[in-house]
């Protein structure tokens, strides 16, 4: 049963998607003429000049109101967190990483949350090891065949491995953190009923308030509690961990990165609408769209801006300042018109403005580089040759700009 149910889910979402990108624009003559609110102005006008400001005033503010309007509160309570390490592998990959597993559980009276940690550490790295991590979409196994992976799903092994290459990673001196998704909070209209919110009595939709957050804020919130274990783990670099996020996951690396500056740098690979693609364009995926295709993905509130962005007293290149002055690397597709690359672009180059308050140089540039040439200065930007994925010459791109910016 549980099989027939996913296969109709995705087939609903399959059809969806393709009668929404049918009604998309992708026409830059009808992008409506659009004023972005000012990066650098407290909500009564007043312009922020120095670090001091915009850390004190100006950034929370912003976070408050992205919080409030489009990604959700995530409700408070407490709960317990017990940490298990239930498979270590010093040999894996041939001998080139440590393959360690660890279930963390949280826990609040009869309710428990298993989530597990899928970690692989270069063995060559003497020491604590920097790290990037991230969600998958279907399951660890998913991301290599090695049989010892504990499975979270019935999908195939090794299924996305090209998303994940992990001996190149590995080799760069990376380690590399994956976690299901779906254990934090499952990806469809019902995953409320599974998902973390339940430890604080969100069970339903009955439970929402209008700004109580949803599938972004707890995937959010599941990357910054695997942080905290991994400031426990001796292995592990925990000043080096970099947030990363592919489409939907783009997003919610982009949302936990903005919250937690514990996180030392965060890329968004074809994150999109609702992650670094300026909402106010209304090019590709709209707030229209998304809303209605995935009304589990934010809070309430963000519905009301549906077809009409204009409106919006916030955009993304706001969610990418937050960032700031931790390394910012922001990512496109040539053949991804549904993500909006030059929303991406035009936001990460916005966003550059609270880089060069922290004296660091970001984005300049008013139109986008070339396919295949990346930009890395302290923000980083490229549009690869290609569709919708996260490939590996994306991946060769993250390493360079990891090395070069978290020294």
């Amino acid at each position: 049963m549980k099989k027939i149910v996913a296969c109709f889910f995705l087939l609903s979402v399959a059809v969806f998607s393709s009668s929404a990108q049918s009604e998309a624009n992708y026409d830059e003559s009808k992008v409506p003429v659009f004023v972005l609110p000012p990066l650098l102005a407290n909500e009564d006008g007043k312009k922020v000049s120095s670090t001091q400001e915009w850390e004190n005033d100006c950034r929370p503010e912003i976070l408050a109101l992205l919080a409030d309007q489009e990604y959700g509160v995530m409700p408070a309570g407490d709960f317990s967190t017990k940490y298990e390490v239930v498979a270590v592998n010093p040999k894996s990959l041939g001998g080139k990483a440590t393959c360690k597993q660890v279930k963390i559980t949280f826990g609040k009276g009869y309710i428990e949350q298993p989530v597990i940690l899928l970690m692989y550490l270069p063995n060559q790295v003497k020491g604590k090891a920097p790290l990037f991590m991230g969600y998958n979409f279907g399951g660890n196994q998913t991301v290599h065949p090695d049989p010892e992976i504990i499975p979270t799903s019935e999908a195939q092994r090794g299924a996305v491995r090209s998303r994940w290459p992990l001996e190149k990673i590995i080799a760069a001196g990376y380690g590399v953190v994956s976690i299901d998704c779906n254990q934090v909070f499952p990806d469809n209209r019902d995953g409320l009923r599974g998902s973390v919110l339940r430890l604080f009595g969100v069970n339903d939709e009955t439970d929402l308030r209008m700004n109580t957050g949803q599938a972004m804020t707890a995937w959010a919130w599941g990357l910054s509690r695997a942080l905290d274990y991994l400031q426990t783990d001796p292995e592990v670099d925990a000043k080096k961990v970099i947030a990363i996020g592919h489409s939907r996951l783009g997003k919610a690396a982009l949302w936990a990165g903005a919250q937690d500056t514990r996180f030392a740098a965060v890329v968004a690979n074809e994150s999109g609408c609702g992650g670094a693609a300026l909402s106010k364009r209304a090019f590709g995926e709209t707030v229209a769209i998304i809303t209605k295709g995935f009304p589990y993905w934010f809070c309430k509130n963000f519905n009301s801006y549906a077809g009409n962005e204009q409106s919006l007293p916030f955009d993304q290149h706001e969610l990418l300042a937050l960032i700031a002055p931790r390394p910012l690397y922001v990512a496109s597709a040539e053949g991804d018109r549904w993500a909006d690359p030059k929303g991406e672009y035009l936001s990460a180059k916005y966003a550059s403005e609270a880089y060069e308050l922290y004296g660091y140089k970001g984005i300049t540039a008013e139109d986008m580089p070339p396919v295949n040439t990346p930009v890395m200065n302290r923000v980083g930007y490229h549009i690869r040759s290609g569709n919708h994925d996260i490939t590996e010459y994306d991946w060769e791109q993250y390493l360079r700009f990891a090395k070069a910016t978290l020294k």
